[in-house]
């Protein structure tokens, strides 16, 4: 197997973001998107019909600049990640664990604590600290500036979105990204997060760190929907928590690495 890089290459996103490109090995590779500092109104207002207890209170969070992957882990990625060497030595990661196959189309049957060996894993080969993202900084990158139940609109349809059907997963970037070139935000598969989960917000963290203390250490946060699951649960604001074994073909995950230093 190939070495990775040990180093991430920039390259622009239509002269407006910044991506960065990490060589996986076996010619694989992961984008990431500089996602900047700034704030933003977390969760839903109370007076927003669609939302449900758990996405309130509405608080402002600061988060300082990260770089987030561009999609969902492909199975491409996790194939090349899992022959790298353990971290962990009880958590195993099968190369080739998804239901729906295809290298571009993001993998599934991936639990909480394998995505974050995952992390690890990669973490270890290019001495770069990568990990799950926390829900703020997934709610804040998925929104991109939009405070619409989407980042597409106040509507999603299926040009947008893959969600509720019965035919699985399709290859990421299959529909148009956000404002911020990050593709598969809504639907397609849910993505896990670092938190655990809280029944609502009440002092949650305003500094989007990720928030594991309290709450229910028995679940983490899933995040933006899935291929299988109606448009409301894929709304930036929705929020569910998932027991962090469990692999079902709708979960998925995409990564978060500390921006390189200037």
């Amino acid at each position: 197997m190939a070495a990775a890089a040990d180093s991430l290459t920039l390259h622009h996103y239509e002269c407006t973001n910044d991506s960065y490109t990490l060589d996986l090995g076996d010619g694989v590779s992961l984008t990431l998107m500089l996602i900047p500092a700034g704030d933003f109104m977390m969760g839903s207002a109370a007076d927003d019909e669609q939302a449900n207890s758990s996405e309130r209170p509405q608080h402002r969070v600061l988060l300082t600049p990260f770089l987030l992957g561009v999609t969902p882990v492909t199975q491409a990625q996790w194939r090349v990640v899992a022959g790298y060497d353990p971290v962990e030595s009880d958590v195993k990661m099968d190369a080739d664990p998804s239901n729906f196959k295809g290298d571009d189309r993001p993998v599934e049957r991936v639990n909480w604590y394998q995505a974050t060996e995952f992390c690890q894993r990669l973490s270890k080969r290019t001495g770069k600290h990568f990990h799950l993202p926390s829900e703020a900084q997934w709610e804040y990158a998925c929104r991109a500036g939009t405070e619409t139940a989407y980042h597409v609109g106040p509507q999603l349809t299926r040009e947008l979105a893959k969600y509720d059907s019965r035919d699985g997963t399709v290859p990421v970037r299959s529909y148009p990204p956000n404002r911020w070139g990050l593709y598969d935000m809504h639907g397609n598969v849910w993505e896990w997060c670092a938190d655990h989960w809280h029944e609502n917000y009440e002092n949650a963290p305003t500094d989007g760190s990720a928030w594991v203390k309290g709450g229910d250490s028995f679940l983490r946060i899933l995040r933006g929907g899935s291929w299988n699951y109606l448009p409301g649960s894929c709304r930036s604001a929705f929020r569910d928590g998932g027991t962090p074994d469990n692999a079902s073909y709708y979960l998925g995950f995409r990564v978060v690495c500390s921006p390189p230093r200037t």
